[in-house]
C-alpha cells in the first residue's frame, strides 16, 4: 500500500471536516483524560481538518463534566449528551448521524486500536474508490495483537462469529472489532436505518451496508485489549444472541421498506 496516498487535504466541501471520529462514552472517567489527549495529539499530527464527537450516556461517574471541560478548550472536540443510557449502538448512531466529515470513524474510548490506524484506513479509501466501509480485523494474519483478551472472551468471540457464519449473517471475520470507518454517504444511509442499541449493532450495520449495495473490506490492525471492558459476559452475550437471531428478518424488513416492497 502506498504510504503517501492519503485523501486529498484541505477543507472539505461546505467547510466540513475531512475526518469525524465518533466515540461512545459511558462511565469512562478513568480512561477519558488520557484518551482525549491522545486524540488531540494524533489528529493534529494527521494534518487534515477533523472533529471528535464524544457521545456521553448517563452513568455513575464524572464522564460528562470531564468531556465538557476538555471540549471547551479543544477546537474540533464536541460533546453530545444523551438523556438515557440505551447502549453502545444508540450512542454510535447518535454520533454518526451528527458527524460532518467526509470519512466517519467510530472507535472505543479505550483506544484499543491505536490512532495511527486512522491514517492507514484513509490510505485504503484513497487507493480504492470502490470501497465504502472499512472494518478492523483482529483475526487478519497481518494484525498485531499487543495484548490479548482473556481466554473466556476470546472463546466467546470465536463462538459468536461461528454463529454468525452458520446463520449466514456476516461474511467478515471480525464483526465486533470496535474500529470501523465509512464514506459519508454510506454512513448516513446505513445509520438512518440502523436501530439496535446493544452490542449486536455492529452486525446490523454490516448487513445494512451489504443490503444497500455498499462495498465492505477489512484491514489488519494493531490491537491492545483493555482489561476494563464494559461488556458483561453473561448478560450482554445473551442479549447479543437474542438480537442476532432476529437480525436477518429485521434487516430484510427495513430494506423492503426502503425499496417499497410489500
Amino acid at each position: 500500500m502506498n504510504a503517501s496516498a492519503l485523501p486529498e487535504g484541505g477543507a472539505a466541501p461546505s467547510g466540513r471536516p475531512r475526518v469525524s471520529i465518533v466515540i461512545p462514552a459511558w462511565n469512562e472517567a478513568k480512561r477519558l483524560p488520557a484518551a482525549l489527549k491522545s486524540l488531540k495529539t494524533s489528529m493534529t499530527k494527521l494534518g487534515v481538518p477533523f472533529e471528535v464527537l464524544l457521545v456521553v450516556e448517563p452513568g455513575t461517574d464524572a464522564t460528562l463534566p470531564i468531556a465538557q471541560a476538555y471540549a471547551a478548550d479543544a477546537p474540533g472536540f464536541f460533546v453530545l449528551s444523551n438523556s438515557r443510557h440505551l447502549g453502545k449502538g444508540h450512542a454510535i448512531r447518535t454520533g454518526v448521524l451528527r458527524a460532518r466529515g467526509e470519512f466517519i470513524f467510530y472507535m472505543d474510548a479505550d483506544l484499543s486500536v491505536p490512532l495511527e490506524e486512522v491514517a492507514s484506513f484513509l490510505r485504503a479509501f484513497a487507493e480504492c474508490n470502490a470501497v465504502d466501509v472499512l472494518v478492523g480485523n483482529r483475526a487478519h494474519a497481518a494484525s498485531r495483537i499487543v495484548r490479548r483478551q482473556s481466554f473466556v472472551r476470546r472463546t466467546m468471540g470465536r463462538v459468536y462469529n461461528k454463529i454468525l457464519h452458520l446463520l449466514r449473517l456476516a461474511s467478515l471475520h471480525d464483526t465486533q472489532c470496535g474500529f470501523k470507518a465509512f464514506r459519508r454517504k454510506a454512513a448516513r444511509d446505513i445509520f438512518r436505518l440502523q436501530s439496535l442499541d446493544g452490542f449486536a449493532f455492529d452486525v446490523e450495520v454490516l448487513l445494512l451496508a451489504e443490503g444497500l449495495g455498499y462495498r465492505i473490506a477489512d484491514l489488519p490492525v494493531a490491537w491492545r485489549n483493555s482489561p476494563d471492558s464494559k461488556v458483561h459476559i453473561v448478560r450482554d452475550s445473551l442479549r447479543m444472541f437474542w438480537d442476532t437471531v432476529w437480525l436477518r428478518r429485521r434487516v430484510a424488513r427495513v430494506l423492503a421498506g426502503v425499496r417499497g416492497e410489500g
